[in-house]
């Protein structure tokens, strides 16, 4: 299903504007690998020290220190002690502390931004950290373009989340809005179709269109969406299960989700290429 798109007033460039990354003034402790290679890369001027474990001495641990050396960045050797007293998150041995910084997108400029490719995850009710965190991996990897939640009864994006995004939360926006719902009615307006994730749907996600502008709603694993998301959505559907199991975890329900709309948009385009002439 299509739903014809709504352009917002407001000035027009050559195309959408970048993604600013800002930060808050406030300190963050990045823990584990992922995490902290993530923002050398991305901006290691913002990274005040570089805490690591003094007896580990595997190349894993020294490609870092020769990433964050090359960019000037502060290391101190520590002991395993101090290192779990600077976060609460598994460190894997190397905790970066740095000015809390994240991939940011106004509301109202990723509606001005929606297109025909437009593709978003929106959670409800998600506050266990870590799940946000894997939340935003998988939408990550999957292209997703920014993740949605509420100002209440979300997980913020803290140590224990930016660790279990491995990276994903400093170059995925995470958006949030006072009213879920009438951000939802926002989003429908500017043409973006919203599917709810629900085990009592009527069809299968693989029986619905994921090829237009998209956004996927799902909620926590057990309580699922909320009865005001839930009906503010434009279709449900649900993920085929075998074995008698009702539920997933919702960091793996949005990667079944998120990759089944990435399949129909690869093979939409796939067709849509012109037929190589006939050889000879």
């Amino acid at each position: 299903m299509a739903r014809p798109l709504r352009r917002r007033p407001g000035p027009r460039g050559n195309g959408p504007a970048p993604i600013p990354s800002a930060g808050t003034g406030q300190a963050l402790a990045l823990a584990g690998f992922h995490a902290v290679d993530a923002r050398l890369r991305s901006d290691p001027a913002s990274i005040e020290a570089l805490y690591f474990d003094a007896g580990r001495r595997d190349a894993r641990m020294r490609q870092l220190l020769e990433r964050a050396a090359a960019a000037a960045v502060r290391c101190v050797p520590s002991e395993a002690a101090r290192l779990d007293a600077l976060t609460e998150a598994v460190h894997q041995g190397v905790v970066a502390h740095a000015a809390a910084r994240q991939a940011t997108l106004r509301f109202e400029d990723l509606l001005d931004r929606a297109g025909t490719d437009t593709f978003l995850l929106l959670l409800d009710g998600v506050t266990d950290p870590r799940n946000l965190g894997a939340c935003l991996r998988t939408a990550a990897a999957a292209g997703v373009e920014a993740v949605v939640v509420p100002r209440d009864r979300s997980a913020s994006l803290g140590a224990v989340a930016a660790k279990a995004a491995a990276g994903a939360a400093e170059t995925l926006p995470l958006v949030t809005v006072t009213n879920l719902a009438r951000a939802m009615k926002d989003m429908q307006d500017a043409g973006i179709w919203i599917i709810g994730a629900d085990v009592g749907a009527p069809r299968s996600l693989y029986d619905v269109d994921l090829t237009g502008p998209r956004a996927w709603a799902l909620g926590s694993e057990g309580a699922g969406l909320r009865r005001l998301t839930r009906e503010r959505c434009d279709e449900l559907a649900y993920i085929p299960m075998a074995g008698g199991m009702e539920s997933l975890n919702v960091s793996v329900a949005a990667g079944v989700c998120l990759f089944e709309t990435q399949r129909q948009r690869s093979a939409l385009r796939q067709r849509m290429l012109p037929s190589s002439p006939d050889a000879g």
